[in-house]
C-alpha cells in the first residue's frame, strides 16, 4: 500500500534577528499549511542568521527562553502540523552557542533535539574563510525522530560532506533524511545539487534540505535551492533563487521499492584498513 506524506520546505532569507526572521517564515509556514503540507521544514539558523567576519553570530536565546522556537512550537499547536525546524542558535557553554535543531509534533511539544555535529570551517581563498567552531558547541551524536508518519534522520548544512552519517542514519531505520542548511552561494554553486542527490542514491532515501536564500547580514551569501530529492535521486522540487515555499507528495514506500532494485545498504562488506604497497 502506498505510503504517501505532503510535505513543504520553507525557504528562507537570512534575517539579523528573531523578530525578523518570525516575519519572514511564518507566512510562508501559513502558506505551506494551506496547500495541504502535513509537514513542514525549515533551514539551518531559521531563527536569524549573521556574519562576523569569519564566525557566524546569529541571534541566540536560552532553549527554555527561545522566542523563535517558542513561536514555531504555538503555530505547530494552531495549525496541527509537524514541523521540523532545522536549527537555531540556542545559548551554550562557556558564551558559545549550539546550532542545535527541532522536531515539534501537531500538539507544540518538542519531540527530538539534534546538535549539529560537523562545523563549518573551510578557507575558501584567503579573502573567504569560515569558521563556525569560533562561536559553536559542535554535538556527538546521530539523531532519529521516530514519529507516526515518517522516520527523519536529522542532520544540518556542512554534515552533508560526510556520508557515513547518513549511511549510518539510513541502516538505523530512517526513512528521510533531512538536511536544512545554509550553504554558501560558491560552494552550494559548485556541490549542493550534487552531495543532496548522491546522499539520497547512496542511501536509497528521500533527501529533504530546506536551505536559506539570498545575503547574509554581516557579509557573506546563501545558495537557496531547498531541494526534495528522492530515493532513485529525482529532484522532485527545487526552491531557486528566491524566498517561497516549495511542496512534494512523497511515498514511502518508494524506499522498499528502490532497496529491491539496489540494495546498496544491504550489501556492505567488511574491509581491512588501506594497505600501503
Amino acid at each position: 500500500m502506498p505510503r504517501p506524506l505532503d510535505i513543504a520546505c520553507l525557504q528562507l532569507r537570512p534575517m539579523p534577528d528573531m523578530d525578523a526572521a518570525l516575519d519572514e517564515a511564518l507566512p510562508l509556514a501559513r502558506e505551506a499549511v494551506e496547500g495541504g503540507a502535513q509537514m513542514l521544514f525549515l533551514p539551518e539558523y531559521c531563527g536569524g542568521l549573521r556574519s562576523d567576519g569569519a564566525a557566524v553570530a546569529p541571534p541566540s536565546a536560552p532553549e527554555d527562553a527561545h522566542p523563535f522556537l517558542a513561536a514555531m512550537q504555538d503555530f505547530a499547536r494552531q495549525s496541527g502540523v509537524w514541523i521540523h525546524l532545522g536549527s537555531v542558535a540556542v545559548d551554550g557553554p562557556d558564551g558559545r552557542i549550539i546550532n542545535r535543531g527541532f522536531m515539534l509534533s501537531p500538539e507544540g511539544a518538542v519531540t527530538g533535539r539534534y546538535d549539529k555535529i560537523h562545523l563549518f570551517d573551510i578557507q575558501l581563498s584567503d579573502g573567504e574563510v569560515y569558521r563556525e567552531s569560533d562561536r559553536v558547541d559542535p554535538g556527538n551524536c546521530a539523531v532519529i525522530h521516530d514519529m507516526p508518519l515518517a522516520r527523519i534522520g536529522h542532520t544540518i548544512c556542512y554534515d552533508l560532506r560526510f556520508a557515513r552519517l547518513f549511511r549510518n542514519l539510513a541502516q538505523a531505520g530512517a526513512e528521510i533524511l533531512a538536511c536544512p542548511a545554509a550553504f554558501t552561494a560558491k560552494t552550494g554553486a559548485a556541490h549542493w545539487h550534487v552531495l543532496n542527490r548522491a546522499r539520497a542514491i547512496e542511501t536509497t532515501r528521500f533527501v529533504v534540505s530546506a536551505a536559506q536564500v539570498g545575503p547574509v547580514p554581516g557579509g557573506g551569501a546563501t545558495y537557496g535551492h531547498s531541494l526534495i530529492v528522492d530515493p532513485w535521486g529525482t529532484v522532485l522540487a527545487d526552491g531557486g533563487e528566491g524566498p517561497g515555499v516549495i511542496a512534494a507528495q512523497i511515498d514511502l514506500d518508494m524506499i522498499a521499492q528502490t532497496v529491491g532494485r539496489i540494495p546498496s545498504l544491504m550489501n556492505d562488506a567488511p574491509f581491512q584498513r588501506v594497505q600501503e604497497n
